[in-house]
């Protein structure tokens, strides 16, 4: 037994996904946490009980296959390192075809009976209203997207951003492979140079008058979502939903984000185009591109429909899709390093939603790692993200690095996706030697990444191993 004096605890405030992972993966490193919950004492305007991570909107992590989608490879690394989350997602599990989807009350049961079970876990049902006390010297925020208003504005003060908690509108992003570049064309407009000297710094989708009249007619008419009563979400003029900017007149696109001038289509120079949608790039890898002003409220289903009637989009793969909703997130490209800590006062480290990830799985991966962290550097171990081949690694590597501004204040929550981690070359033949079609090459790419992402995890826990508990 070492004679060593115990290690003080850490603190995660918030018991929602991400906190309720990030005080397992702690505790079962052999360290003492104290979760903060403020929950029954102080409610929320989405919670209906005390649980920890109870789920209040939908029941389903989503797709469960490693092979084939970005989320089921998320999750089969947590559950390769451990995770709770998904250990109690497994276990109650209801049928929902090839997505995890649970019992939302046995879920939250059982993640809330685990972690008052474990020796080293205590939960402290209070709130911490403003910012937490200097003696705690390892913090993790996990507080989501209903952060109480003494907490957020603590978190204003410290880092000096502009606001914190308020309506956002996303513009969709697609896949650049998914781009057809045989109708698109990249230019900035007037061939004008940006900062980094490119003057093709955009993807161009160029339509006629009558593709936009019907793309017009198709936003006016699609269905949008319903905002939930304590939202009250209010429009700003620099970030209007797309479709309430058709409804003000059928010209305001085509005069505001979708303006056709300073652009020569290079594949029809003599043609002008009645409008033009742009695409930005988003990521670092240049793989994920923003759809230019093109923030929405349209359902998600019809968002990929009327969206795939822009010229060149046609099959275009959505990264992830617009909204418009309440929110809560740091710009955590400026404020966080690379484990998650913040640069101003690297006591405190953010996890869940409140870093700028989007779904429950993800805010739940960033608990995981946040945790993980926390308990390597507080036991003097090396603290390093894993590798940007994996989906931890892609994601946390996006949120803090990865993600390029184009623009003031723009950086937007992100679900985990394929853009997000490096591309790889299928192979063009089976072992037979036969020639492989366009879907059966994106099934054996996806494959190739899942395999690929496994392997440099397993690697990367090996060099910095699950942390077993401390004698």
């Amino acid at each position: 037994m070492s004679n060593s004096p115990s290690p003080s605890a850490v603190h995660v405030v918030g018991g929602g996904l991400a906190g309720s992972e990030a005080a397992w993966q702690i505790a079962e490193a052999g360290l003492p946490v104290i979760l903060h919950e403020m929950r029954p004492v102080r409610g929320t305007d989405a919670h209906q009980t005390d649980r920890l991570a109870e789920l209040v909107c939908s029941n389903s992590f989503r797709a469960d296959d490693w092979t084939g989608n970005a989320v089921g490879l998320l999750h089969a690394e947590m559950r390769a390192l451990g995770s709770l989350i998904m250990a109690c997602g497994d276990a109650h599990q209801v049928p929902a075809g090839g997505a995890l989807a649970v019992d939302r009350d046995g879920f939250a049961e059982a993640v809330t009976a685990r972690l008052e079970a474990h020796p080293r876990v205590t939960i402290a049902r209070e709130e911490v209203a403003g910012l937490p006390p200097a003696e705690w010297d390892s913090v993790i925020l996990a507080t989501g997207p209903l952060t109480s208003p003494a907490l957020s504005q603590a978190i204003l003060e410290l880092t000096g951003e502009g606001q914190l908690s308020f309506f956002d509108a996303i513009a969709p992003i697609v896949t650049l492979e998914s781009v057809d570049m045989d109708i698109a064309w990249r230019q900035s407009r007037y061939d004008k140079e940006g900062p980094g000297g490119d003057a093709a710094a955009y993807i161009n989708c160029p339509m006629t008058k009558d593709q936009y009249e019907a793309f017009i007619d198709a936003l006016l008419a699609g269905p949008k979502s319903e905002f939930k009563d304590w939202e009250h979400v209010p429009y700003f003029d620099g970030c209007l939903p797309i479709e309430v900017m058709a409804e003000r007149g059928r010209e305001t696109l085509r005069h505001g984000p979708m303006k056709p001038v300073g652009l020569t289509n290079a594949h029809k120079p003599d043609e002008k185009a009645w409008a033009v949608v742009q695409l930005r790039q988003d990521n670092a890898l240049g793989t994920l591109w923003n759809m230019v002003g093109f923030q929405t409220k349209l359902k998600h289903g019809a968002q990929s429909e009327i969206f795939r009637m822009i010229p060149g989009l046609e099959k275009a793969v959505f990264a992830r899709l617009g909204g418009l909703h309440r929110n809560t997130f740091i710009n955590s490209p400026r404020l966080l390093d690379g484990t998650l800590r913040l640069r101003a006062q690297p006591r405190l480290r953010f996890a869940g939603q409140v870093t700028g990830v989007e779904g429950y799985v993800e805010s739940a991966a960033m608990g995981l790692l946040a945790g993980r962290f926390a308990a390597a550097e507080r036991l003097g171990r090396p603290v390093a993200a894993p590798p940007p081949t994996t989906a931890l690694g892609g994601l946390v590597s996006h949120i803090t690095g990865g993600h390029l501004e184009g623009g003031k204040g723009s950086f937007q929550p992100m679900n985990i996706n394929y853009g997000l981690l490096p591309p790889m070359e299928p192979p063009k033949r089976d072992a037979e030697g036969r020639r492989l079609g366009a879907k059966e090459k994106t099934r054996a790419k996806k494959r190739m990444v899942g395999e690929r992402a496994l392997a440099d995890l397993a690697a990367w826990a090996a060099t910095a191993p699950a942390l077993e508990a401390a004698e």
